[in-house]
């Protein structure tokens, strides 16, 4: 008998003229979870599951449970807040992709991340996507944020065991900055209250361009838009000036005017530079959704998915009822958590695109190199031009025990966009301890012990 979540073909256009049968296993629809702010009513939480392609959907799931347990399982979500997740599926990473025509004619996507792994997307917090609240309620902090998605995760597992055994490692970008650590301490969390055998299989996690520490990323982003040229001396004085306004709202933990005083340097940043594009400061406009929302606003699509037609789909960023209930996360400095992940042993993924305003590579390289000042020699690590012998470099890459950093090229903020082959074979390389192809500067030809040069 077909699981009731079975998504076995989807519109492959907003008028519902073609269908695109999925090749793989897939399944949506929500998990119920109580609320505890209003007993008696649900917070639903919106998924939508991928099986890896290493899978056959044509072979019976008991026939090949060894190769679907040992198959990696990733969760992705995207950030906002407020973003729908499948903003990821459609523009980023998953199976299929939306064209910008006025039909929203969607193909199949050849850089997937299921190729070589389970992939689930969550639109999570409720509000964002297809997710809700029956009374009308929204997360305020992390802790409640991870333990809704916590339970949400378990009845997944309960509805499709078959995967409960699969090593987990939970994904994100941007804002997810903030979601996926709390949400894998608190699967830690709970784990320790259980017997192993019950236990989630949570191996790492892995951030895109990750918003972490907003003190610092605000300072960062004045700085990229004075050495890029978007703002001028005088400019950049007065918003050094603002700048020390908002680090004092944050020291006396005020975290509304914080906010406001956050985006309003923001916004007076873009508008001296002519409004370019805070994720990508090679372009004036972000990437584009396309007829996203329509499409996944129609009766067909929802259908397909068993969402309710009353239900819409929504996605926001930084704006709205889900950001303004989180201005106080929003603002917290979140490194912290990362340091719990990285000494508990979990195989942590930090990258960036080099191209992006607000949560771009100087952020993540001095929150790195502040936490690893106790933990190793981080900062003398070697750093690895990816490359092949032929062609540009694909990246630049620095590990040390668990913890492993890549910086990509000709990207923005959305990296699985703006570089797919390269961001799905990063990730390919750290989740299967797969090599980075290239070499260390300075230790390409060093000097055998009384010899001459060799390479190394």
């Amino acid at each position: 008998m077909a699981s009731p979540d079975l998504v076995t073909s989807i519109p492959a256009n907003i008028p519902d003229t073609q269908r695109i049968d999925l090749k793989v296993r897939s399944y949506a629809g929500h998990v119920h979870v109580e609320s505890t702010d209003h007993p008696g009513t649900d917070n639903n939480l919106f998924y939508w599951f991928f099986e890896s392609q290493t899978c056959d959907p044509g072979v019976a799931v008991p026939d090949q449970q060894e190769l679907i347990s040992r198959t990696p399982l990733l969760i992705w979500l995207n950030g906002g807040p407020g973003a729908s997740s499948l903003l990821g599926l459609f523009l980023e990473n998953g199976p299929l992709a939306i064209g910008d025509d006025a039909a929203g004619t969607v193909s199949v996507r050849p850089t997937s991340w299921n190729q070589e792994a389970h992939v689930i997307f969550w639109d999570q917090p409720v509000g964002s996507g297809y997710s809700y609240s029956e009374a009308g309620e929204y997360v305020h902090d992390e802790d409640t944020l991870a333990t809704m998605f916590r339970e949400g995760l378990q009845k997944f597992f309960s509805l499709h065991p078959e995967y409960a055994r699969c090593p987990l490692y939970v994904c994100g970008e941007s804002y997810a900055g903030k979601y996926v650590p709390a949400i894998a301490l608190e699967i830690d969390r709970h784990n320790g209250q259980l017997p192993e055998e019950q236990r989630i299989d949570l191996k790492g996690i892995s951030v895109g361009n990750g918003w972490i520490k907003p003190e610092l990323s605000v300072r960062v982003m004045i700085d990229y838009a004075y050495a890029t040229g978007f703002i001028g001396i005088g400019q950049k004085e007065s918003l050094d000036r603002s700048y020390e306004d908002f680090r004092t709202a944050l020291a006396d933990k005020d975290m509304d005017a914080a906010y406001r005083l956050g985006n309003d340097i923001v916004d007076t940043t873009l508008a001296y530079g002519g409004n370019f594009d805070v994720y990508d400061v090679r372009s004036w406009t972000d990437l584009p959704m396309g007829p996203l929302t329509a499409y996944l606003n129609s009766e067909a699509v929802k259908k397909s998915l068993h969402v309710s037609p009353d239900v819409p789909w929504q996605s926001a960023d930084d704006k709205g009822p889900v950001t303004e209930a989180l201005i106080p996360d929003n603002m917290a400095d979140a490194s912290g958590v990362y340091a719990t992940i990285i000494e508990k042993g979990y195989k942590t993924l930090l990258y960036t695109g080099n191209f992006d305003t607000a949560c771009g590579y100087q952020s993540t390289e001095e929150i790195l190199d502040g936490l690893m000042q106790q933990k190793g020699d981080w900062r003398n690590a070697p750093r690895l031009i990816w490359k092949y012998a032929q062609g540009n470099p694909k990246g630049f890459v620095r590990s040390l025990g668990n913890l492993t950093q890549v910086s990509i090229p000709d990207s923005g903020h959305e990296v699985p966009a703006y570089q797919p082959e390269i961001c799905r074979e990063m990730l390919y390389n750290w989740l299967f301890e797969r090599p980075f192809p290239g070499h260390v500067p300075g230790q390409l030809f060093k000097p055998r012990n009384g010899g001459g040069p060799r390479k190394s």
